[in-house]
């Protein structure tokens, strides 16, 4: 009940700050293409959505500064594959609130470079494999907290409209378990790709 309440409260600020005179708010609605460091499954094979709401203000002629609320699903698959029958399917679903705050320079009048930090919480989390859910005792426990440097590209295509991409990277595990022996042997971290529209309302 208490998230709840914190993430409304966040939610109302979020809009009543956007709908001030110096600052543009609008819309997020896009996907990302996801995995996990320090699993055995490489590659971007997870999809997940992603959806919220932005505020941001021009603090000098070519610089941008604003903040964002919202929805993101990640995690890793593993599809079955006939030729190593050993392994067995897999998908690590996540879904976290995140709250990113970002800097941006325009490179001209229609496209800007973005870079920021994105903390995030966890609101689910759930693995699957060949014989469905795994129950929650045999599951591993996933951190609470997410935090991800990401850097972006967006460009302005329609008068209200952007496409926002973004390459994220977490720097606190989203859990301790590990399968591997090299730079991420200290635990698992969320790689991510999304791609985004965002409109100004």
């Amino acid at each position: 009940m208490k998230r709840k309440l914190i993430l409304g409260a966040c939610f109302l600020f979020v809009l009543n700050v956007g709908f001030a005179q110096r600052f543009d708010a609008g819309l997020i609605a896009g996907f990302n293409a996801t995995q996990v460091e320090g699993d055995t499954f490489k590659g971007y094979h997870k999809a997940g959505i992603l959806a919220g709401i932005y505020v941001q203000t021009d603090v000098a002629p070519a610089i941008v500064a604003g903040m964002e609320i919202k929805y993101s699903q990640k995690g890793s698959r593993k599809k079955y594959d006939p030729k190593v029958p050993d392994v067995d399917q897999y998908t690590m679903r996540l879904g976290y609130v995140e709250v990113p705050l970002f800097m941006a320079f325009r490179t001209n009048d229609r496209s800007m470079i973005i870079g920021g930090i994105s903390p995030g919480y966890l609101m689910h989390s759930k693995e699957l494999n060949s014989d469905g859910e795994i129950p929650e005792e045999d599951r591993q426990d996933f951190n609470s907290f997410d935090l991800q440097p990401f850097v972006g590209f967006q460009f302005d295509f329609l008068e209200r409209t952007s496409l926002d991409l973004r390459f994220a990277l977490s720097v606190i595990p989203c859990s301790d378990k590990s399968e591997t022996n090299y730079y991420f042997h200290n635990g698992l971290f969320n790689n991510v790709i999304s791609l985004a529209f965002y409109y100004d309302l």
